[in-house]
């Protein structure tokens, strides 16, 4: 048991397992079973259930009274913890085998995993990515339902990779992932940070447990790896505090190792200049202006080559619920985003008050998520009163909660000069219905909160929802 801490164990040491758990349900005859302590259940009140489906080894955080004389107990002091280097033993440490990058921050990660690999598969590499929208092996793609997938997962989809050779994958890396410990006994060769901004407030303490907790991710890096941090934002110098990796800075204000200019910024791209280079993106906005300078210092201290580099960058396409817009016959353009926090809600409002014009609608189809950061849904809806022409309020995934109640939590922090501007309406389909019968000729309509997802959850349920497909449909009976 390479790298895990014991404090004991009992009974058999030379024990063959067929494959690691930490789901009793999953258990079967000669698996080791790993009782993990969860936010809503613990998996040490199933270590008899994990045992009648045929374990033989038992990792828990403390042994139980009543001990069978045929099993191992192996107690540690944190069974997440020891899960993670169990996991990379029982794959044969797949992350050393090749190029792993982790991305970290609140907004960003996906897209600057997502460019990443689309830019070194452009470049004629054979690539992984781990990401909240999907993973990919190769050109394999597999569904995911984390941000940060279990240990078990990871190292099992890092085996595969290794199969068919690949050299760079590139993974996001949650502050639930490190503080769970999923991304422990992976070898890094590099971490990059995003920005940091209020999220998660409902699973962390305090904004500072928060950011200390993306800090670790830096702090565990290797020397032999690479720390690329945004200074632009406050915490960014935080993050390379105590890391033993070569730390690179990128930024769009300050002084960076990897500084970019914006030179035009339209709906059809931007024009960037990056350390001196000037390149045509496809990409729109300042935050994608910093996902873009954090992808071309990557892989630059990767090693592709420059001009090359620039050339694949110019090729980038948006990635899946990202800023993902379609302009109608009549001139309407839609976008659609996956902003679900004050700051990517921000970023995404301000981005298009730029480009437009001012003399035509900017029409808001804004929720929040139940069960989440309760914290952020009035300043959800300050901003995005203070920053649309007209604003919908209106489901995301309310999951067990009231989504009437998610709303009026959200139109409390609406001013009162605002108040004109706010609708609520609680079902998200005819929400998006609304906006699009609000709309005339050359109207923008932002449906933020979504994104690439394709389902809704209420009470449970997940149902078919695509606000791309939904905003799209709407339209097109309106034009009939």
């Amino acid at each position: 048991m390479y790298n895990v801490a014991l404090q004991s164990v009992q009974g058999a040491t030379d024990v063959r397992i067929n494959s690691i758990q930490y789901d009793s349900r999953k258990v079967d005859k000669n698996d080791m079973f790993v009782a993990i302590k969860g936010m809503h259940s613990d998996g040490h009140l199933f270590i008899e259930k994990a045992i009648e489906n045929g374990a033989s080894v038992i990792v828990t955080e403390f042994l139980p009274e009543n001990r069978i004389n045929n099993i191992t107990y192996v107690e540690v002091e944190s069974s997440s913890l020891a899960l993670a280097f169990m996991a990379a033993n029982f794959y044969q440490q797949p992350s050393e085998n090749l190029k792993l990058i982790g991305i970290t921050g609140t907004n960003g990660k996906t897209t600057v995993a997502s460019l990443l690999y689309n830019l070194f598969k452009a470049a004629g590499y054979k690539v992984g990515l781990i990401s909240t929208v999907k993973i990919m092996v190769g050109d394999t793609s597999f569904s995911t339902s984390h941000t940060t997938p279990d240990s078990l997962v990871i190292n099992s989809y890092l085996k595969q990779m290794n199969a068919i050779g690949v050299e760079f994958c590139f993974m996001e890396v949650s502050s639930h992932g490190i503080h769970q410990h999923r991304s422990a006994g992976l070898t890094f060769e590099g971490g990059i940070f995003t920005n940091l901004s209020h999220d998660h407030l409902d699973y962390h303490s305090s904004f500072a447990e928060y950011r200390d907790v993306k800090k670790s991710f830096f702090d565990g890096l290797p020397k032999s790896a690479f720390a690329l941090t945004n200074v632009d934002d406050k915490n960014g110098q935080i993050m390379l505090q105590n890391t033993k990796a070569k730390a690179y800075s990128y930024a769009l204000k300050s002084y960076a190792d990897y500084r970019t200019q914006i030179l035009e910024n339209h709906f059809k791209g931007l024009l960037l200049k990056i350390n001196n280079n000037e390149i045509w993106v496809k990409l729109i906005g300042s935050f994608n202006a910093y996902n873009l300078t954090a992808v071309f210092a990557c892989a630059d201290i990767l090693g592709l080559e420059k001009d090359e580099l620039l050339r694949l960058m110019s090729t980038l396409e948006n990635v899946n619920g990202r800023f993902e817009y379609f302009v109608t016959t009549k001139n309407i353009t839609v976008i659609v985003d996956y902003a679900h926090t004050p700051d990517a809600l921000k970023n995404v409002l301000h981005t298009i008050n730029d480009i437009r014009t001012k003399n035509e609608l900017l029409i808001s189809v804004v929720g929040c998520g139940g069960d989440r950061d309760k914290t952020k849904r009035p300043k959800m809806g300050h901003i995005a009163s203070e920053l649309s022409s007209k604003v919908i309020f209106t489901s995301d995934n309310p999951r067990s909660e009231h989504p009437e109640r998610i709303i009026s939590e959200m139109e409390q922090g609406v001013e009162p000069q605002n108040f004109m501007k706010v609708m609520a309406i609680t079902n998200r389909k005819q929400a998006i219905k609304a906006a699009c019968q609000l709309a005339n000729a050359n109207d923008i309509i932002l449906v933020a909160g979504k994104g690439h997802e394709t389902y809704q959850e209420i009470n449970g349920v997940r149902s078919e929802f695509n606000d791309y497909e939904v905003a799209m449909e709407c339209l097109n009976q309106l034009q009939k």
